[in-house]
Parts: structure tokens; C-alpha cells; sequence
């Protein structure tokens, strides 16, 4: 049967690369993967320290269970440039720091031990994509995804391709091609058998068919009382299939989703409904380790996304990303837009035939989730090249019919070759904006980007995030500006039926090179800090919520007079998915506070605009008289559904200490979110003082134990190493004391 034994365990990590690889290296690092393989700081650092080569072994134990088997190690994803010895001896490589790569040890392992050498290069190499020109983001070596060992009979199945049809009807189709893994050219002459099952393991429909070649497609018809995967219904259904030719036999398994998704001229359509998109790019970067983020961090991230931020898709820029992200976006109901590797540079012939490799590789590993609405087959902002770009566009129809292309773009009048046209428009960053008044252009009419002379399926890949980075601890003038931004492009988007919708940058902030960002290696682009703390214009998203998802409100202020230039807090942004609010200043109220519908006609919930004549003759907190402290509350159908206090004189008074799950499984990372509180419980966002964690139990801290608050706030990651027991962690405040917490190991 099909064995896949997770293989991260005992691999020893050595700095540089030796040409006697039949021993092992005289000293090394005892790792577990995944693995970075230089943690870099925070910010200011130098990113050629992880440009360089790097080498990773590990001793293959002959085991009575290879007999007669094939025997080979999947890597998940290792950066950048990976060459496999076994014994000394090269068995293969693989170019490319993002997909995953198979090495077959069959006929090659001694009876006794076995050294695997695998040589990493985190060297930006010009002949592989992205390499060749600057990136404005890191691409951090090591073998940053899981290994696998897997042991199969000689004929196993290499991959299924689940397709579906008459989606919207009461009897629904599915086909499944099961392809198999035959090095050997042995006859094939055996049985195919497929199920089809819920997710609690009841038998929906099954089929055996014989099989006589190195692939057999099984069909199902008229299926009766199945629910469609939607963003709010993400219903799934699993595919088992088992194969047996003689003594060959295997089996494996995936999940699928009914549903049908077009981008048509007049916007997206999800199960032949309108649907707005509403989306972040993302990084799959962390400080400190890197890329090196297992299952768990990467659902957090997808989670983050769907639940906080209540976007409905993610587009992985600029590459594909973790198979855990994926197969949570498919389990949460987070549509996503996957695209190859690359950024704005397009290489020679070999380049461009690795970027067509990796059309190939990321389709037939993600063609089965049901989230994947988009293949992005052109290297994001790059220059046409009509050739390059037919193929890609034509491989990718040829292995997946069902799903559109798109290709990221940020030259008016590209050629248009894919399916719908994805555009970076950054338009709203050409001028300043006015603080209230949003009469300048935030997103331009489709066909000044296009030039074609007919409307045609469009989204927007890209606005803001360079054209307006902004720091949780910046003044508080340029993050209300910040959100403004945001907003303005929401409205626009949700304006405007011939554009799909938009795709915000980005995510969260990210390090980068020394050619971009603020100076210190990081790209201040996100609505999250890099600890995937909210900034204010994180609420412009979350607020367009139904608020029987989720009551939105937040004021954008930190509630001081003397913060902003124009001192006070007026003109005041609240966030809120309310249908009308009210302020109470010291003793004067302002009621019935409706949405700026003014200005912002198409959101489902424009903000509120508080300004002085809210408050009339009584004002409210004119310089040189008497601060107060306010309370904003909001209301739905006359009803106070949520309410937001501000002290007149914050003080800090607790050190909060969260971590994102207090139960963990063995290699699980946690994120514990560190905050400086007021009295009030609202973040101290000129609170920057030092915090030490202490840590006891089967965990490690990922990055320094000592850490200094950023906006008043900062975070760390937990790994558990293996074992039961419990992990005690202390976070040690100059002026706020000790908090501890525990997490359980399992």
C-alpha cells in the first residue's frame, strides 16, 4: 500500500558544501525539518548571508520493508537550487525553490547505512526563476517544506485528477483519471476501484474498472442530494482510490468540491452568483524562520485571512505556496488565485522552459482543491513575450480545462493572452488623496488599462502597498490616511460591475532587499505587521462584513489631542459594520452618526466621518482646554451592538500574553501575540520597551528571547520538539511584571 513516512527527523545541517560527500562531515548541526538555514534579525541585516551553499545529510538505514519495493524521497520544497547524493553519488536536482521534487532511491541503497547529502544553494541563480534581476522579496535557503520517504509496490499511483460536472444541477458528474508510477515498464493488467465519500465516511457512490495502461479514468453520474462548495458552505467530498495489478497494490485519497467559478466581463460568478472579490496578496515569509513554517502556521495565515480580515480569496504571490495553506483555504472558504514563480524578469530559453516546467508542476499538484479558481501563468509585472506566454497559457488549458488564466500585468495595453485580464493598478497613489474628500480617481475604468475595444473579464491584482507604506507606530495623520486608501479602492471596485474585484498589497509586511522597502529590510506594505498584527486599515476590510458574521468597530485614533497635525481627533474614522453610532466626549454626546454614504456609495458599510459639526456649538476638545475620554458605541436597528472606550489619560497597566492555541502536536509552531494594554484594554502604541521570554518544556523559541515592542506590541513563535508535557512560558516585562502561560505538548 501506499506509505508515506514523514521523513524530518535526525538531518544534520552543515554551513557550506564539501565534494567528498560519501562521508559524513566531520561536525554539523543536529536539525529538524523544516529548516532556515540562516535566521535572519529582524530587520538590518545582510540577505547575502543566506546566498550561499549549504548542505543537509542524513543516514538511510536498510529496512526489510525496501524489498522488492520503490523507494524514493518527496521534498516539498527546498531553496533554491537542489542537487541529491546518495553514497556520494548525484542521483538528481531540481531547479526551482518552490515545487516539489521526487528522487528515486530504488536500486541504489546499500544493504547497512546510507548517506544522503543534499546540497542546498540559496544563491540567486540567474538561470532560474525568479533569479536573473532584483526581487522585492527574500527567498530564505534551506529545506524549508517536509520530506518524505515513499515506499510502494514497482506499479503505484502517482497522482488523480478530479473533475466535475453539471455542478448546478440535481445530478451532479465527477470523473477521476488515476495516473500510475510505473518506472519499470512492467505490464499493467489489474483493477481500478474508486469511492466516493463524505467527509464522515459514508459511502456515496463506487466503481471498480480494469486498468491495462499507465492510466484509467472512472466516471460517476447522476448524483443526487450534494451540496455545492461555496465561501460560506465549504462543503467537501473525498475521492479514495485503490489500484492492484498482481502483487501491486495502492491506494490513496483526496478532497474535492462541487462548484463552478467564471470570471465573465461583467464580474466573478461562484456557482453561477455575482460574487465581489474581496482579497490580499501574500507572502508565505515569517520573521526569523524564514519560510521554514510548518501545518499549523500556515492554516493560522489562511484562517487570519477568511476570519479576521473577512476577505474571501488570496492570491500567492509571487509563487506556489504550502499544500497545508491550500487544503485549509479548500476546509475554510478562502477562494485563491496560484501563480509561478517569478517577478518582472523573464530569462533566457532555459528560464523560460523551467517557468513552463513550473506551469506543469504547480497545476498537477493543486488541480484537485476546489479553492484554486486561477492559474497565473505570466511572471507577475513582466514585460509581453508572445511566445513565452502562449505556451504557458496553452499548457495550462491542455492539463486543467476547467479553470481559467490570468497573468499579473502592470503595463497598460498588454498583450492579452489569458482568460481574464489581472492588472496592478496603482493609480491611487499618483496623487495625494484628500483626507475626507475622495472625488480623485482610486481605480481607472478597465478599458484605459486593457485597450481593447470590448469589456472583458477583469480583476485588480494590486493597489496601495508601495505607493503608501505605513508602520504600526507611524503618526497617526498617515494611518488614517492609510485606510482611506483602502477604502477608497473598496468602494471603487464594489462600483464598478466590469472589474471582478480587488486584490489588496498586501497581506502583512515582509523583508526584502536592500533595493526596496524603508532602509531596514522590510517593505511596510501590509495591513498586518510581520507578527500579523492588525494595523488600522486591516478593519477597513474586516468592517465590510455581515455583522451576523461579525460586529465590526473600530475607531481609527489612539486618542490623543497633540497626535495629529492638525491636533485632536477630528476629523475621526470609525470602522464599523453598525447602522449608526453615537460619541460621548466627557459630558457631550453626538447621536445618530449615520455611514458616509457621500462619498462611499457601493460599500456595504461605509465608514463613519465624525467632524465638528457632529458636536455643534459644544465642540469637543479644543487645544488648551480640557482632554476627556470618549466612548463610541455602536448601534444596529436601534440596538447597541458593541462599544469602544478611551481613557483621557492612558496608562500602561497590563502585559497581555496570547497564544494562538494552548494544545499543540509534535513539530506544531504557535504564535503568541505580546501587548502593552491602558487601562482600558487598548493597545499603547508608543510603548516600546523590552520584554524576555523564558521557556520551559518540549519547545523552542524561533528567533531572540529578547524582544522590544513595536506599536506597543510584538510576537514570537513556539516549536515543540517532540513529547508529551507541558510548555511554560514567561514573558518578562521592565515595567508591567511577569505573565506566564502554558501550552500543552501532545
Amino acid at each position: 500500500m501506499h506509505n508515506l513516512v514523514k521523513y524530518n527527523q535526525a538531518w544534520v545541517f552543515h554551513q557550506g558544501f564539501s565534494s567528498d560527500l560519501a562521508t559524513r562531515f566531520a561536525a554539523g548541526e543536529d536539525v529538524t525539518l523544516p529548516h532556515n538555514a540562516v535566521d535572519l534579525p529582524y530587520n538590518y541585516f545582510d540577505e547575502a548571508d543566506y546566498q550561499k551553499p549549504f548542505t543537509y545529510q542524513k543516514i538511510i538505514e536498510w529496512d526489510a520493508a525496501f524489498e522488492g519495493k520503490e523507494i524514493s524521497l518527496i521534498f516539498d520544497g527546498a531553496m533554491a537550487d537542489s542537487v541529491v547524493y546518495l553514497n556520494g553519488e548525484q542521483i538528481g536536482a531540481h531547479a526551482d525553490g518552490y515545487t516539489a521534487f521526487e528522487m528515486r532511491l530504488t536500486g541504489k541503497l546499500n544493504d547497512g547505512e546510507n548517506l544522503l547529502s543534499v546540497k542546498i544553494d540559496g544563491s540567486e541563480n540567474p538561470d532560474i526563476p525568479p533569479f536573473g534581476d532584483r526581487i522585492d522579496y527574500l527567498t530564505y535557503a534551506g529545506i524549508y517544506r517536509d520530506v518524505w520517504l515513499k515506499i510502494v509496490d514497482p506499479i503505484s499511483i502517482s497522482n488523480i485528477k478530479i473533475e466535475t460536472a453539471n455542478e448546478l444541477t440535481d445530478a451532479k458528474s465527477v470523473s477521476v483519471r488515476c495516473d500510475l508510477y510505473n518506472p519499470q515498464n512492467l505490464a499493467v493488467s489489474g483493477i481500478v476501484k474508486v469511492q466516493m465519500l463524505d467527509l464522515d465516511g459514508i459511502l456515496i457512490a463506487e466503481s471498480e474498472n480494469e486498468i491495462a495502461s499507465n492510466s484509467a479514468t472512472v466516471s460517476f453520474s447522476g448524483l443526487k442530494d450534494l451540496s455545492l462548495w461555496d465561501v460560506k458552505n465549504p462543503t467537501l467530498y473525498k475521492m479514495a482510490v485503490e489500484f492492484s495489478s498482481g502483487a501491486c497494490h495502492d491506494s490513496v485519497a483526496d478532497d474535492f468540491g462541487f462548484r463552478t467559478a467564471e470570471f465573465k466581463p461583467d464580474g466573478f460568478y461562484l456557482n453561477g452568483k455575482p460574487l465581489k472579490i474581496i482579497g490580499l496578496n501574500r507572502h508565505q515569509s515569517f520573521p526569523y524562520a524564514g519560510y521554514a513554517m510548518g501545518k499549523a502556521a500556515q492554516e493560522k495565515d489562511a484562517d487570519i485571512m477568511k476570519n479576521m480580515l473577512k476577505c474571501n480569496l488570496v492570491r500567492t504571490s509571487h509563487y506556489p505556496q504550502s499544500k497545508y495553506f491550500m487544503q485549509h483555504c479548500d476546509r475554510i472558504g478562502l477562494l485563491v488565485f496560484e501563480e509561478i514563480p517569478g517577478w518582472q524578469h523573464i530569462g533566457d530559453e532555459g528560464w523560460k522552459q523551467t517557468s513552463v516546467d513550473n506551469v506543469k508542476r504547480m497545476i498537477e499538484r493543486d488541480w484537485n482543491h476546489p479553492s484554486i479558481i486561477l492559474w497565473g501563468v505570466r511572471v507577475n509585472e513582466s514585460a509581453d513575450d508572445h511566445d513565452f506566454y502562449t505556451e504557458t497559457n496553452r499548457l495550462a488549458h491542455e492539463l486543467d480545462s476547467t479553470r481559467q488564466t490570468g497573468g499579473v500585468r502592470c503595463i497598460d495595453n498588454s498583450e492579452f493572452l489569458e482568460d481574464v485580464f489581472t492588472m496592478n493598478d496603482f493609480v491611487q497613489g499618483q496623487d495625494e488623496l484628500p483626507y475626507v474628500n475622495h472625488g480623485r480617481i482610486a481605480l481607472r475604468d478597465q478599458q484605459q488599462t486593457t485597450g481593447l475595444k470590448d469589456i472583458v473579464p477583469y480583476m485588480v491584482t494590486e493597489y496601495n502597498g508601495h505607493m503608501f507604506p505605513t508602520k504600526m507606530h507611524d503618526q497617526e495623520d498617515r494611518l488614517a490616511e492609510h485606510v482611506l486608501r483602502h477604502l477608497s479602492v473598496l468602494n471603487a471596485s464594489y462600483g464598478d460591475d466590469n472589474i471582478a474585484g480587488c486584490i489588496g498589497w498586501c497581506m502583512f509586511d515582509y523583508n526584502t532587499h536592500a533595493d526596496f522597502g524603508s532602509g531596514d529590510r522590510i517593505c511596510y506594505h501590509g495591513g498586518l505587521d510581520m507578527f500579523r498584527e492588525p494595523k488600522f486599515a486591516a478593519y477597513a476590510y474586516s468592517s465590510q462584513c455581515d455583522p451576523s458574521d461579525e460586529v465590526i468597530l473600530k475607531p481609527v485614533t489612539i486618542w490623543a489631542r497633540g497626535e495629529r497635525n492638525i491636533c485632536g481627533v477630528l476629523p475621526l474614522i470609525v470602522l464599523s459594520n453598525a447602522d449608526e453610532i453615537s460619541i460621548r466626549y466627557g459630558d457631550t454626546v453626538a447621536k445618530n452618526i449615520k455611514p458616509d454614504y457621500a462619498n462611499y456609495p457601493h460599500l456595504p458599510h461605509p465608514p463613519f466621518i465624525v467632524t465638528l459639526e457632529h458636536f455643534g456649538a459644544e465642540g469637543m476638545g479644543e487645544w488648551g482646554l480640557k482632554w476627556e475620554g470618549a466612548e463610541v458605541i455602536g448601534y444596529i436597528d436601534g440596538k447597541q451592538v458593541a462599544s469602544h472606550v478611551f481613557d483621557r489619560d492612558p496608562q500602561p497597566t497590563t502585559l497581555q500574553v496570547e497564544p494562538d492555541e494552548t494544545i499543540l502536536d509534535d513539530q506544531q509552531e504557535v504564535r503568541v501575540m505580546v501587548r502593552a494594554l491602558d487601562q482600558v484594554g487598548n493597545v499603547m502604541p508608543f510603548f516600546n520597551e523590552r520584554i524576555h521570554v523564558e521557556l520551559s518544556g518540549p519547545a523552542s523559541i524561533i528567533g531572540p528571547s529578547e524582544l522590544s515592542l513595536r506599536g506597543g506590541t510584538t510576537g514570537f513563535w513556539l516549536r515543540s520538539t517532540g513529547g508529551k508535557g507541558s510548555i511554560s512560558v514567561s514573558v518578562i516585562g521592565e515595567r508591567l511584571g511577569t505573565v506566564d502561560v502554558e501550552i500543552q505538548a501532545q
